[in-house]
């Protein structure tokens, strides 16, 4: 038997103005869902927003607090950052992805959200013709960067990775580049949604042709080092996170704070450019910007500041501090977001027991990862029919389809789940799959 009856969940999408629950996005999802928590008293299983539900790092606190003391406040940041934070994002990628890039193109952003808005305009606006600056999405991926190209009026390729793993990949990639009209490639390492991870030989095939194309490659690296199938948690110490840095020189890595130090709250990021496409030159951005037409200067001062005006100062040193801490040993942030992974592990569990399945259970090689995400399907059912009927029984979640998958699911995160709600879930899908297993 349902929890919220249909009247009661139409009521929610009305008076929240959503017009399709099955295709909502996270926002809406999450609206329906406290509306419905909030009129009957009755707690969700919140599967919607990806929202860290971790202690937020004391050791980032602190420092901010100190920086707050010593009456930076009443400056400006500089648009290329602190210096402190530059050095310590230079370390920090050495040490646990072992890749050399210098303090200069290590620049930080309010949030990769904002991260990725400028990398986007940098990318695309290099090229010199119109119609040669698509972006191209290896999906399913986070849907606020389409949002963003809407915004841009920027034009979009993408596929599903999910047929296309391994060797497989080369091809499809070079029939999607080989028009020349692609000027960027975005994928995130782990997966949002799905929690797959490129592997070593995928990023491979992903550098050679970014190269052999001139296609710059935006790594999101939101969830850094939450692969848990290896031990990445030794400073300057292999295994080394994996990374399409590699194998080209056209790549920029984002790597946000909000996860691995659970400092959401605080929106900063980091953009770290290879040093070679820092230092390239381009007629494009000479033309419209009348500057150098460097790529690393052009992004920070002709388009970044113009988004944002530098970050928070204080921020910063807090973000400094915890990377600086890390490549010291002294914070362990992996081991701190395996909690994660447990959660993870115990909801699949309860999933699988009453009739789900994993929509993207594997890598190439391996069974994917525990951690911050997972996909679910139901038999007989699309991504659009599960996610509005799992509201019902008092489970949040998006459709798979506003990810640019085409399998039929829905994205489950585990960062709001806390002890008390195991056995609600267990007793919630017992009764959904009772209701529709003979559908």
């Amino acid at each position: 038997m349902k929890i919220f009856s249909p009247e009661l969940v139409n009521e929610a999408t009305r008076v929240n103005h959503v017009a399709d629950l099955s295709h909502a996005t996270i926002g809406e999802t999450l609206l329906v869902a406290q509306y419905l928590e909030q009129k009957t008293g009755i707690p969700f299983i919140r599967m919607d927003q990806g929202s860290p539900g971790l202690p937020i790092n004391k050791y980032g606190i602190e420092a901010e607090k100190r920086a707050l003391d010593s009456g930076i406040g009443s400056q400006y940041p500089a648009a290329a950052g602190i210096q402190e934070l530059k050095e310590a994002a230079s370390q920090f990628v050495k040490a646990f992805i072992d890749v050399d890039i210098t303090p200069r193109a290590c620049l930080p952003t309010v949030g990769s959200v904002a991260g990725s808005f400028g990398s986007f305009i940098a990318c695309c606006q290099r090229k010199s013709y119109p119609g040669m600056g698509k972006v191209l999405f290896i999906d399913p991926g986070f849907p606020i960067q389409k949002s963003q190209l809407r915004i841009l009026g920027i034009e979009w390729k993408e596929f599903d990775i999910y047929p296309y793993r391994g060797e497989a990949l080369r091809a499809k990639l070079e029939e999607e580049l080989k028009d020349g009209d692609v000027a960027a490639i975005v994928y995130s390492n782990p997966n949002n949604p799905a929690w797959i991870s490129l592997e070593e030989e995928e990023l491979r095939i992903i550098g050679e042709l970014a190269t052999q194309y001139d296609v710059i490659v935006m790594e999101d690296l939101a969830y850094f080092a939450m692969d848990n199938r290896r031990d990445l948690s030794h400073p300057y110490e292999a295994p080394f996170v994996r990374t399409v840095a590699r194998y080209t020189d056209n790549y920029l890595l984002m790597l946000s704070a909000s996860k691995i130090f659970s400092y959401a709250g605080q929106r900063i990021a980091l953009v770290c450019i290879s040093d070679k496409l820092f230092d390239r030159q381009f007629p494009a951005f000479q033309q419209r910007y009348h500057d150098s037409g460097v790529f690393g200067p052009t992004f920070i001062a002709s388009i970044q500041y113009m988004i944002t005006s530098g970050c928070t100062a204080t921020t910063q040193y807090g973000y400094a501090e915890m990377l600086r801490l890390s490549c010291e040993g002294k914070i362990n942030f992996v081991e701190d977001t395996k909690e994660y992974a447990i959660r993870a592990q115990k909801m699949k569990a309860i999933f699988l027991r009453h009739g789900f399945r994993i929509t993207y259970p594997k890598d190439v090689t391996e069974d994917i990862a525990d951690g911050f995400f997972f996909s679910l399907s139901y038999p007989g059912m699309t991504g659009g029919e599960l996610a509005s009927e799992l509201i019902h029984y008092g489970v949040s979640s998006i459709n798979l389809d506003t990810t640019g998958s085409l399998q039929p699911g829905v994205r489950a995160c585990t960062s709001r789940m806390r002890n008390e709600l195991y056995e609600v879930l267990d007793e919630r899908m017992r009764q959904f799959h009772e209701d529709h297993k003979d559908n």
